[in-house]
């Protein structure tokens, strides 16, 4: 699954768990730690894959229940220690979405054996070798199916939810852009 395809999967997920606990819509902050939560896995695996060489497939070590468990955990226990139960919850919803969307294609197909990177390093991963090397290497491979349903169908539903909830997490954003550009022009010496 492409990374908006992620992002809308979580949201919609998210959407549902928020209205089922509190009848409301999801607030800003919680929105911006989903869509971190949604993304994490191929932040760290497909870097230490493609770029570094640390790992032979781009899913696999966060993308793992056992290992990526522990990422999540420890995440999570750390934004429940520091108060934000709620920010946890979000960022857990984001991330556990993610293995959801990468795995339900294998599901739908019958190729359980493809789910190997789900519980690695128990089990090798099967297509390693197969591995496409790079960012660009997969945007070549986008196809027709997956401009319709991760960019039109999913993420299109996604993305005129969040606007008709009154796009949660923006004005966060646009704050803390402000805030970090201002910081940024406060240290500049003058010239």
């Amino acid at each position: 699954m492409w990374p908006w395809g992620h992002a809308a999967l979580g949201y919609l997920l998210y959407v549902v768990y928020v209205w089922v606990r509190t009848r409301e819509a999801p607030t800003g902050r919680g929105v911006l730690a989903l869509l971190v939560g949604t993304q994490t896995p191929d932040l760290i695996d497909k870097p230490l894959a493609w770029y570094l060489d640390v790992l032979e497939y781009g899913r696999s070590l966060a993308h793992s229940v056992l290992t990526g468990g522990l990422i999540l955990l420890a995440v999570v226990l750390y934004l429940r220690h520091r108060g934000h139960r709620r920010l946890a919850t979000a960022f857990a919803i984001g991330y556990l979405s993610h293995l959801v969307g990468d795995s339900y294609t294998f599901v739908l197909d019958g190729t359980y054996g493809d789910l190997a990177f789900l519980v690695w390093p128990l089990l090798p991963i099967p297509n390693a070798a197969n591995e496409l090397e790079g960012l660009f290497a997969h945007l070549a491979t986008l196809d027709a199916a997956d401009i319709y349903f991760q960019g039109g169908l999913l993420a299109g539903s996604a993305f005129l939810l969040w606007l008709l909830q009154g796009a949660p997490g923006l004005r966060s954003t646009i704050r803390w852009l402000r805030r970090t550009a201002g910081a940024a022009e406060a240290e500049e010496p003058a010239d």
